[in-house]
């Protein structure tokens, strides 16, 4: 069963691109809400976990908070936040929390690889009744559904998509270089990074801690590798050991010689904001790095831009956040009212405009966003999709440790050769 599920969700994220998202037309669905609960909720705290403690995450998460007591007023809700590392610290604690029997009402958690971990141990409930009254897929994209369906049961409700593979980019310093043009290729942009360099720009390129490595090499990796060779790393025939991979390894250690000095606990925002700054020309984030430049008063297209990583395909790194029904719950009617509102269609609009991402529902109408998240709208329909490794679609939770380990073992040692060792003995203790 566990071998099945892991080659599904590989296989669904890939097949991806075949589904809409966002609607062009009106927004027929917009009061819809999920399995019944009591009118005004069903009171008591609720509990939702989540990684969402800071910067424009927040505003997204207090967006749905701000709805959430409008439409459910006999709930309090509990913030159950844990800051930093993408998730990994949030993520350690649930564990944590799950395994001595003490769930919140609802966790968020990644669509994909990451998802089998809560569903092999047996820690989440199946929400199927729920995704059926928000329209299941007649709203949902039918692959979408495949990333959280397992038995014929779903066992989460989506409420975004992002993009990983995204390099923002401050438009004055590129102009100043005399990089006028989007590379089409991981050379041609370090190239571009070599100019920025000529052009006095002491930090071309700004990072974070480990997670936003291993999000940039996962880029790297897809770009150099296409669609059909970068999916097959995660199936039990995939192989690591290949000289793309050395490749893909050796640019990103040539892509981190133009970046700051970073540590294990260094988030995002700081490095994203160094772009809005003119600390930095380029930062390669999910585009939730968005409505961060929005927060500090930019305008994409013009202080600032962006483009996807791209190379053999025109790659989407894909990843989607969830929400789940733990086994345990102490309020579960609370938890269906907070998934009822996150897969809404009026949830997902105020939500993603906050975040910078887009609804995975498709009838939320795609004119109420701005010009980059339609663009991500079109592009979701029609690039290759690639599931992300930093932020659990491609792989599991205990899998995705392990490659955090080697990138931060990595990042100090700069070997290729170990790096790749480590990657393939991650693959061969995991695939399935």
């Amino acid at each position: 069963m566990h071998i099945q599920r892991r080659s599904l969700f590989v296989a669904a994220a890939v097949m991806a691109a075949a589904a809409g998202c966002g609607s062009n037309g009106s927004d027929s669905s917009s009061t819809a809400t999920g399995a019944s609960t009591a009118a005004g909720g069903a009171g008591g705290d609720v509990g939702v976990y989540t990684w969402w403690a800071d910067g424009s995450e927040k505003e997204g998460l207090d967006a749905l908070v701000t709805l959430f007591k409008e439409q459910f007023p006999n709930n309090t809700f509990v913030n159950l936040a844990v800051a930093g590392g993408s998730g990994s610290n949030a993520k350690a604690k649930l564990a944590s929390d799950l395994a001595n029997g003490n769930p919140p009402d609802t966790f968020q958690a990644h669509a994909g690889g990451e998802l089998t971990d809560y569903i092999d141990n047996e820690q989440v409930e199946p929400v199927d009744d729920i995704i059926s009254a928000l329209g299941g897929s007649s709203v949902y994209p039918k692959t979408l559904l495949d990333l959280i369906t397992v038995g014929g049961h779903v066992y989460s409700v989506p409420c975004d998509i992002h993009r990983a593979n995204m390099v923002w980019t401050n438009t004055s310093l590129l102009s100043k270089a005399g990089v006028s043009s989007d590379p089409t290729s991981v050379s041609a942009w370090l190239a571009d990074l070599e100019k920025v360099k000529g052009s006095g720009v002491a930090t071309p390129l700004s990072i974070g801690g480990t997670w936003t490595q291993t999000q940039l090499f996962e880029s790297i990796l897809a770009a150099n590798l296409g669609q059909s060779a970068y999916t097959a790393l995660f199936t039990k025939s995939g192989s690591w050991t290949g000289s793309d991979v050395t490749r893909s390894i050796d640019d990103l250690k040539q892509a981190l010689t133009f970046a700051n000095t970073a540590s294990d606990g260094d988030d995002w925002v700081n490095a994203t904001d160094m772009v809005g700054s003119g600390q930095a020309a380029y930062n390669l984030m999910g585009d939730w790095a968005l409505a961060e430049f929005t927060s500090k008063g930019l305008t994409w297209g013009k202080e600032y831009s962006s483009f996807p990583l791209v190379g053999m395909d025109q790659t989407f790194g894909f990843l989607a956040d969830s929400f789940t029904l733990p086994k345990g719950a102490k309020n579960p009617g609370g938890a269906k009212d907070w998934l009822n509102l996150v897969g809404g269609a009026e949830g997902q609009r105020v939500f993603n405009l906050k975040k910078g991402s887009i609804p995975p529902r498709t009838d939320v109408p795609a004119s109420a966003f701005p010009e980059y998240q339609q663009k991500t709208m079109d592009s979701f329909k029609t690039d290759k999709i690639v599931p992300s490794i930093a932020h659990g679609a491609a792989v599991s939770l205990a899998w995705s440790s392990e490659i955090n380990t080697a990138m931060s073992a990595f990042y100090q040692s700069k070997d290729t050769a170990k790096l790749q060792s480590a990657l393939a003995a991650a693959h061969d203790k995991y695939a399935a």
